[in-house]
């Protein structure tokens, strides 16, 4: 059984593997202060309600964009689980793809397992958007390199802003507009909503279509993050909505060690 473990900059997910199917999963706050032994007392219960030792666990692997979080990961992983865990971008777990950019080694874990993924699962030229603390666009060309993309402010980031930089504006969640299609707020809440919400799905049409022209063949867009079935549901701009994308991309790279 493979336990993967993929560190964002707000949360870390858990998740367990038989063969190439989640078995369960389980997400925790990302706190590099957080000890291999904290880790344990929650992680273990959890997989006891599942029915799972740790015993059971043959691999782990690790993806990370929080490089402090990294040493407790492998003490938990030592300590509790007897295992040397596998580390994404790292020997012996190499990306195993072409990253046509400038700067091939500031590509971050997270894009990178997308990108995997992305290819190992649809095929032909790709946009993978994530919805995370960013929000990335990664182009993926159909032989599965990488070709660039974009870093843009996550939708949660966006609201922080302009609520702490506006004494007078409430804190709202993130939702669609609900009272009616209509993009004319009647008041301050139904006009933030409409604002963030809306103005983020045009932000992601526009940049996509400007995407996709520059690459000048179909390109598929596959969405994910936790917030990907939410902005799904209210734009047609997206061909695959994949939430397990990154877990999916650690999976295939942990085979891919087994097999070698």
């Amino acid at each position: 059984m493979l336990l993967a473990v993929d560190v964002g900059n707000t949360n870390i997910v858990f998740a367990l593997f038989e063969g190439r199917e989640i078995r369960a999963r389980w997400r925790v706050a990302t706190d590099p202060r957080r000890t291999a032994d904290e880790y344990a007392v929650w992680l273990l219960q959890l997989m006891k309600l599942q029915e799972v030792e740790p015993s059971a666990v043959d691999q782990i692997i690790i993806s990370t964009v929080v490089p402090r979080a990294l040493h407790n990961l492998t003490v938990l992983a030592q300590k509790y689980f007897r295992q040397d865990p596998l580390v994404a971008g790292q020997a012996p777990v190499e990306w195993g793809f072409d990253a046509d950019i400038d700067e091939p080694r500031s590509l971050g874990a997270d894009r990178a397992v997308n990108a995997i993924a992305a290819h190992a699962k649809y095929a032909g030229d790709l946009i993978v958007v994530d919805f995370g603390t960013a929000t990335t666009f990664d182009v993926v060309d159909f032989n599965g390199a990488y070709k660039g993309g974009i870093i843009a402010p996550g939708i949660n980031l966006s609201l922080d802003a302009l609520v702490n930089a506006a004494a007078k504006l409430p804190r709202i969640a993130i939702e669609a507009p609900t009272r009616s299609r209509s993009v004319i707020g009647r008041n301050t809440e139904d006009q933030m909503h409409i604002g963030v919400f809306w103005g983020y799905v045009a932000m992601m049409e526009g940049l996509i279509a400007r995407i996709r022209a520059e690459i000048g063949r179909p390109a598929k867009v596959v969405a994910t993050g936790g917030l990907a079935v939410l902005f799904g549901d209210h734009t047609d701009i997206f061909d695959h909505v994949d939430t397990d994308l990154t877990l999916d991309g650690l999976a295939i790279l942990a085979q891919r060690v087994k097999a070698s």
